[in-house]
């Protein structure tokens, strides 16, 4: 049973590797911690290392392992932050906010570079994504012709099938209710990334 301390230690050691895709010190974690004694923070560390939350590398100073292959601690599975939402139908501001996480357990692999977003809109609903449902995505700057893509349009952004067309790019939906949304290549549009699968909860 891991105390308030412990807790927040183990806290700050989960939000500092998925930031920064190192752990943390045992400096980094006394300061974070408000812990002056580096025996002070080995205390914890061990504790923690008994209970299975982590592993240590002794001769390494970043040698803290988070332990994500134990059932029966899925909190140390690092989360899909929720970063806002994004249109399956009209484009909509794009509002980058913290907004919770989503646990991956292993579904989608290695969670780092993955981020997620509400869909708004029924603009793809033959492809299976509904109003509600969350997309992952794969964040990345370019996409194959064909792959479910969230792009960026100036400000604003949405969820669609690329297909590059020449001169211009056409955001394709999935609903026949839907024309494609038709941007020249002189314009801004970015891909922020690959949709990688959909969450839905029920009873929403």
């Amino acid at each position: 049973m891991l105390n308030d301390k412990a807790r927040e230690i183990l806290d700050f050691i989960r939000r500092f590797s998925r930031e920064r895709h190192i752990p943390p010190t045992i400096r980094e974690i006394g300061i974070e911690a408000s812990i002056a004694s580096t025996n002070g923070v080995r205390y914890y560390l061990d504790r923690l290392e008994e209970e299975g939350y982590i592993r240590r590398n002794p001769k390494i100073s970043r040698g803290i392992e988070l332990v994500t292959h134990d059932d029966r601690d899925t909190e140390s599975l690092p989360g899909i932050p929720i970063l806002g939402r994004v249109a399956a139908g009209q484009p909509i501001l794009a509002n980058e906010s913290y907004d919770g996480s989503i646990e991956p357990t292993r579904v989608f692999g290695d969670p780092a570079g993955l981020f997620a977003l509400r869909v708004r809109g029924d603009s793809m609903i033959d492809a299976g994504i509904l109003e509600g449902d969350y997309v992952v995505v794969r964040s990345q700057d370019r996409a194959v012709a064909g792959e479910m893509v969230v792009a960026l349009i100036g400000d604003e952004a949405t969820v669609k099938y690329f297909r590059p067309k020449g001169d211009h790019v056409e955001l394709e939906p999935a609903n026949e209710r839907y024309e494609p949304i038709v941007v020249p290549r002189s314009s801004e549009l970015r891909i922020l990334g690959v949709v990688k699968g959909v969450i839905r909860t029920v009873g929403r």
